[in-house]
C-alpha cells in the first residue's frame, strides 16, 4: 500500500497548481481563495508564503528567474525575493464574473491558461500567451483545469470539470496551433441522490509522467487516476481526502508526487473525518514525472 503523508505546513482553503522547481528544487503552489502564494522546501522544513489582493490560480517558472503568475486581475511576473509582482497581460474577461484556473508552460515556453465561470456557465476559454500577446485558442466550457503536454509534446490535454470531461488536441510545436479535437476520457456525472461514497469524481488538475501517462485528481471521488495514451485506466491512487485537486512531480528523481487538495466549504463531519483536508499530500511513486517546462515573456 502506498504510505501517504501531509507536508507540515498549515492547511490551504482551495490548494491549486502545485510546482517542483526545476531550478530552485522548491515546492510551490497557491490557495486561490486564500489569496496566498506558498513555498516549501523538503529539506528543510521552510516554509515561506505571501499574500496577494487577487487570487492566485497558478503558477510557471519564468525563464531568468521569478514566477509567472495567473490571477483574477491578469497575468504578472512576481519576484519572491523582492515581494514585487508587474503585470504581463490584463485579463481578456470580465473579472467580476471569471477569472484564470489551471495552466502550464510548454516546451516551446509558451503559457497556456484556462479561464473559470464564476456562475457555472459555459464561457470560460483556454488561452495561450506568446509572443507577448495572449490569445484565445479554445472555449465552450465552464471550468478548465487538467492542462497536460504528452512528453513529446505533440499533445495537449484539458480538462472540463463541471462536464467531467478531457479533450486532447493535436499541438503544433512550431506556431502553438491545436488542431484534431477529440475525446481523451469522459466520466459519470454524480447522482444527485446518492451519496458521495458512490461518486467517482470528476477531473480537476494533472499531471504527466515521463511514460506518457496522465495522473488527474478526482474532485469529490477521494482518489487520483493514472491514465494511458489512449485515455484507458491504468491505476487508481485512493486518497484520504475528498477533495484533491493537483498533482505534481518532485524531488531530485521526480518521483514525489505532490497533491493539493481542499477543506473550502465543505462540510463539517466530513473536515472532522477528514483532517488532512486541505493539506499538500505527498508520496513515492515508481515512474518519473516530467520537469516543469520553463515560460518565456
Amino acid at each position: 500500500m502506498t504510505e501517504i503523508t501531509a507536508l507540515p505546513v498549515a492547511p490551504s482553503l482551495l490548494g491549486e497548481s502545485p510546482l517542483w522547481h526545476p531550478d530552485e528544487q522548491l515546492l510551490y503552489w497557491v490557495d486561490i481563495p486564500g489569496l496566498r502564494l506558498n513555498r516549501y522546501d523538503p529539506r528543510t522544513g521552510r516554509h515561506d508564503e505571501w499574500h496577494f489582493p487577487s487570487e492566485p490560480a497558478c503558477i510557471a517558472p519564468l525563464l531568468g528567474g521569478g514566477l509567472l503568475m495567473a490571477m483574477r486581475d491578469g497575468l504578472w511576473r512576481f519576484d519572491p525575493a523582492t515581494g514585487r509582482r508587474t503585470q504581463v497581460a490584463a485579463p481578456p474577461y470580465d473579472p467580476a464574473t471569471q477569472r484564470f484556473n489551471d495552466g502550464k508552460a510548454d516546451a516551446q515556453g509558451r503559457f497556456w491558461v484556462g479561464t473559470i465561470d464564476d456562475k457555472r456557465e459555459p464561457r470560460a476559454a483556454l488561452y495561450c500567451l506568446a509572443d507577448g500577446a495572449l490569445q484565445r485558442m479554445a472555449g465552450g466550457i465552464t471550468a478548465s483545469n487538467g492542462l497536460a503536454f504528452s512528453p513529446d509534446g505533440a499533445v495537449l490535454l484539458w480538462a472540463d470539470t463541471k462536464a467531467h470531461r478531457v479533450q486532447a488536441f493535436d499541438l503544433d510545436a512550431s506556431d502553438g496551433s491545436l488542431s484534431r479535437q477529440r475525446l481523451f476520457a469522459q466520466f459519470p456525472l454524480r447522482q444527485m441522490d446518492a451519496p458521495l461514497s458512490r461518486y467517482g469524481g470528476r477531473p480537476d488538475g494533472a499531471a504527466m509522467d515521463s511514460e506518457g501517462a496522465y495522473w488527474v485528481a478526482m474532485f469529490e471521488g477521494q482518489r487520483l487516476l493514472r491514465l494511458a495514451p489512449d485515455g484507458s485506466q491504468l491505476a487508481e491512487l485512493p486518497l484520504p481526502v475528498r477533495c484533491p485537486t493537483m498533482p505534481c512531480f518532485g524531488g531530485p528523481d521526480l518521483k514525489t508526487l505532490y497533491i493539493t487538495t481542499a477543506r473550502d466549504k465543505r462540510p463539517a463531519d466530513e473536515l472532522a473525518a477528514q483532517p488532512l483536508a486541505g493539506c499538500v499530500l505527498q508520496c513515492r511513486v515508481e515512474v518519473a514525472g516530467l520537469a516543469a517546462h520553463v515560460a518565456r515573456l
